[in-house]
């Protein structure tokens, strides 16, 4: 049985990974959230607006309520400021899975940062929590994230084909990755 906890702040030597605030309105809005380049695999956006920004963030900070509900803000201790987010997107209790997404800012591709944050969370997901799989996908052509989740231990398992329709109207397929408990 998974022992939820819900958005508990986890620190890394870079990194805290924490709840949403409001004031980071501005920071995901600017960092990630309005940059078309950044969200170009993404299922939402840009944001053309920062009221769209903020309303994102005020949904979260009422989803905290609910112990179930993974959402860090990734903040940059050296720079001071959240510079993009990683989440639990699916979970599935009886199979003791779940699926993470995550996004980062461009100035921070890289650099192992969100490599960093994403072996935070699968570390406590699997001994916090309980899950004994996680799963990540990626847009087919969004190689960069593949490498994210290659670095983080994780390992492919299989192309999912005609997944979705991209913004530009396109069908794309998703790579996927899984990591489990007794990989380690």
């Amino acid at each position: 049985m998974l022992q939820h906890k819900g958005t508990k702040s986890i620190e890394t030597i870079r990194l805290i990974l924490r709840r949403f605030e409001e004031w980071d309105t501005k920071d995901m809005f600017m960092n990630w959230a309005s940059d078309p380049e950044v969200c170009q695999y993404l299922s939402w956006g840009p944001h053309q607006d920062i009221t769209v920004t903020r309303k994102r963030i005020l949904d979260w900070a009422r989803s905290y309520k609910n112990n179930t509900t993974y959402i860090w803000a990734i903040y940059l201790k050296a720079g001071k400021k959240v510079i993009g987010s990683i989440s639990v997107e699916l979970s599935n209790e009886s199979q003791k899975s779940c699926e993470v997404g995550y996004c980062i800012g461009k100035e921070y591709w890289s650099r192992g940062i969100m490599t960093e944050a994403l072996l935070a969370v699968m570390h406590y997901l699997f001994y916090e929590v309980g899950y004994e799989r996680v799963q990540a996908k990626h847009d087919v052509l969004n190689i960069a994230s593949g490498r994210v989740m290659q670095k983080a231990g994780m390992r492919f398992e299989k192309i999912q084909y005609h997944v979705g329709i991209r913004r530009d109207g396109s069908l794309y397929d998703c790579a996927v990755y899984v990591k489990n408990i007794t990989d380690d």
